[in-house]
């Protein structure tokens, strides 16, 4: 009987052997519920048709009118792409390439990745490249937004629907099925057999113990790939599959996160005081923030908008920056009875972070659509860029926090290493 293959949990730490997997089964820690593997049937034939057919629906939303609205006689139809490139001409460059990169560069990247990946691990010959393409696609994962984009797409239309009239585009509906495309070829992907095909599998360290913390081994898992390697005395090393940089822990994990939260705070403020969005209507203008658009909102009678904005742009920002405070703070008293509930909570602030960013959206689309001049017409406000950085500020300090120190615990015993990373960049 060949060995079982071992697994380090990324979130717990904890060694585990993989059990067979038929398509269709996961494995999870036994400790933390994390899912260490999936197996999908026909995984690269799944991933390259889905990615095609992803693809396709994207070059469709780009090249076809996206949404057009008229009202007394005036009105104005836009492409997909011209929600980000209409926020130029109104000096806000940086939350334009952040609407571009989230909803068509980086799905268009990653989309494209998948195929050459896949192709090449379906001919059983990898094209040149493979590796270091198959370690890029998880860091894209979590800023493509193009489902977000629906959400904010949506919201838009509903606020604008009692004063225009709106017409969908064939590109509304085209991207509307390639978010669903994205995220089901994001969801396709068997990282596991991929690597498997790709590189082999190496034997894990000898003396590897599952039932055991990686740590107290002197072992970790590689966060890409999932191999598991051996460290140095100063808790470093490099994974032998993929070239992946090994750390018992990531350095000044805490530190990090503290401060992009800081930083997210500081943002927040603007953010709040600061209009979103400047409405111009028979040549009266009205700045709006981000609690006022709530308030118009529910009092025009629109209460499933208003809270899915409330919920998206006040409680889920607030929520993320207490959230991580407070797991920062409990890793120095954390044990392993409330250890479990810390850590779903890290997997929701993960989880939602990212749907923060709809009311970017929403006012990129409605800064794009709405030029009717002083009929009615919508400017972007300093809040825009302040709360696009609240976004990923939150997102990254999320990315930061390591989550297997909420397992550590103050009465685990910690190899020296450990202690040592706390100072070594």
């Amino acid at each position: 009987m060949p060995p079982r293959r071992l697994r380090a949990c990324h979130e717990c730490d904890w060694v585990a052997a993989l059990p067979p997997l038929r398509p269709g089964e996961k494995a999870d820690c036994p400790r933390c519920g994390h899912t260490l593997v999936r197996r999908h049937y026909r995984a690269a034939q799944r991933s390259l048709a889905l990615a095609v057919a992803a693809l396709v629906a994207l070059a469709l939303g780009v090249s076809f009118p996206f949404v057009s609205f008229q009202v007394g006689g005036i009105g104005n139809r836009i492409e997909l792409t011209q929600t980000a490139t209409t926020l130029i001409g109104f000096h806000q460059p940086l939350v334009a390439i952040v609407v571009l990169l989230t909803i068509v560069v980086l799905p268009a990247v990653y989309l494209l990745g998948v195929i050459w990946l896949q192709s090449g691990l379906m001919r059983g010959a990898p094209w040149p490249g493979s590796r270091a393409l198959a370690r890029s696609l998880d860091h894209l994962n979590p800023w493509m937004m193009a489902d977000v984009f629906i959400i904010g797409a949506l919201v838009s239309l509903i606020k604008i629907a009692g004063m225009a009239e709106v017409q969908l585009g064939t590109a509304f509906w085209a991207f509307c099925a390639f978010a669903v495309l994205l995220l089901m070829t994001t969801q396709s992907i068997d990282g596991d057999w991929m690597w498997f095909t790709l590189a082999g599998e190496p034997r894990a360290p000898q003396g590897t113990r599952p039932g055991e913390r990686a740590a107290g081994q002197g072992i970790t898992g590689c966060p890409t790939c999932g191999l598991i390697g051996r460290l140095d005395e100063r808790g470093r090393g490099q994974c032998r599959r993929c070239g992946e940089r090994l750390r018992a822990r990531l350095p000044h994990s805490q530190q990090r996160t503290w401060a992009l939260l800081a930083a997210a705070c500081v943002m927040y403020l603007p953010a709040n005081l600061y209009p979103i969005m400047t409405t111009t209507s028979l040549g009266h203008s009205q700045p709006s923030t981000i609690i006022g658009g709530v308030v118009d909102l529910w009092q025009m009678g629109s209460w499933p908008v208003a809270s899915v904005i409330f919920v998206a742009s006040i409680l889920v920002p607030v929520g993320k920056v207490v959230a991580l405070a407070w797991l920062c703070l409990a890793v120095r008293h954390s044990d392993e009875l409330h250890a479990s509930t810390r850590t779903r909570l890290y997997r929701l602030t993960e989880l939602i972070g990212r749907w923060s960013m709809v009311d970017v959206f929403v006012v990129a689309i409605l800064v794009a659509l709405i030029r009717a001049g002083s009929l009615m017409s919508i400017t972007p406000g300093p809040a825009a860029l302040a709360f696009a950085g609240v976004v990923v500020l939150t997102m990254l300090a999320a990315m930061t926090f390591d989550p297997r120190l909420i397992w550590d615990g103050p009465d685990h015993s910690r190899p020296q290493h450990l202690e040592e990373v706390a100072h070594d960049r």
